[in-house]
């Protein structure tokens, strides 16, 4: 006995060792063999698959389909190009190609313009005459409304202001001048937008003719006196009772009815012919003038036959002429105007 307590006091470090390994290993594999013993249990819980028997399976009906005239359809057109908002400002200019049938009333309200616009940007084309229009002529169409002025040498900005009645800060200020700020110099020869910006027209009229009895200056030696004298209750002056062209506005001074070639043309009220004269006549063409002796005159042109002469009296609705494109026109129409006290007024003002 007190052999195996030596013994045991000897190596009682290394006993100690292999109880703990014992016991360390018998820990491990019992822990295998409890998780080996857990999973074959799960396992054993999950039935194996088995192939259903058609009276275990349902009897599903799949609803009939039928041809292409069962479904409603909504039709939708294909839209291959994106189309830019059409309220995107527009800072510069863009060109025109004009084609026939133009006009320069017509071309200014496509781009929302005021014709004037139109008309004052493109001076080196039609030298502010609309009826200068033609076909293949390029237009410069401005951003906006006013002046679309090129820089001169010498050029300052309150010159340039106070010239077209426009302000300094809008001129500053546009987008599309590109103007620094800082240093606002412009270059001659730099094309610049003036916006709200306006100038007097160079006119292309024939001047007023008077009876003497109208109250309207007298501008010929030959001028008619007495006569018919009007009831200041207009007729259409043609049978067609809307505009082929140009409407009235400060750089057209009258409208353009719409009467195709040796259509009749009727005088609007009564009065006498104070003018019946063929040729170019700053570009009106052949042209009748009826004074009206009540302060009114009216202005028929571009007529391809004159049927009236000088000093004649003529009734309200009388057949005077007939329609056509002569002097500076682009296709047959009426050019008519109406004038009081020697002043232009809109025709659509006197006209039923």
């Amino acid at each position: 006995m007190s052999k195996i307590v030596l013994f045991f006091n000897k190596n009682s470090f290394n006993i100690i060792s292999w109880f703990v390994t014992f016991l360390l290993v018998g820990g491990i594999l019992g822990g295998a063999f409890l998780w080996r013993k857990s999973t074959t249990s799960v396992q054993a819980l999950v039935p194996e698959p088995t192939a259903a028997s058609e009276e275990e399976m349902p009897n599903i009906t799949m609803p009939a389909l039928g041809g292409p005239e069962a479904f409603v359809s909504i039709p939708r057109d294909i839209q291959l190009k994106t189309n830019a908002p059409a309220d995107k400002p527009r800072y510069k200019p863009v060109e025109y190609r004009v084609s026939r049938g133009d006009s320069i009333f017509a071309i200014a309200e496509s781009y929302k313009l005021k014709p004037e616009t139109v008309l004052w940007a493109n001076y080196d084309v039609l030298q502010d005459d609309p009826h200068s229009l033609s076909p293949g002529q390029v237009l410069k169409i401005p951003p906006a409304d006013g002046i679309y002025y090129q820089w001169k040498e010498n050029d300052t900005l309150n010159s340039v202001a106070n010239e077209f009645h426009a302000n300094v800060d809008d001129i500053l200020n546009y987008p599309g001048n590109d103007i620094d700020l800082a240093d606002p110099e412009i270059k001659s020869g730099s094309w610049v937008m003036i916006p709200g910006g306006e100038r007097e027209f160079v006119q292309w009229l024939v001047p007023t003719v008077a009876t003497g009895a109208s109250g309207t200056s007298s501008t010929s030696q030959s001028a008619c006196a007495g006569g018919a004298v009007g009831s200041g209750a207009f007729v259409w002056p043609a049978d067609n009772h809307f505009l082929s062209g140009n409407d009235y506005w400060s750089g057209h001074l009258g409208i353009d009815i719409a009467a195709g070639e040796g259509a009749p043309v009727y005088a609007a009220d009564s009065g006498v012919v104070t003018m019946a004269q063929g040729g170019y006549n700053y570009g009106y063409g052949n042209v009748i003038q009826i004074d009206h002796g009540n302060g009114y005159s009216t202005v028929y042109a571009h007529l391809s036959v004159i049927g009236v002469g000088l000093c004649q009296s003529v009734g309200a609705g009388q057949w005077i002429g007939s329609a056509g494109n002569t002097g500076n026109s682009q296709g047959a129409h009426l050019h008519f105007e109406v004038r009081q006290g020697g002043g232009f007024i809109n025709p659509w003002f006197v006209l039923p």
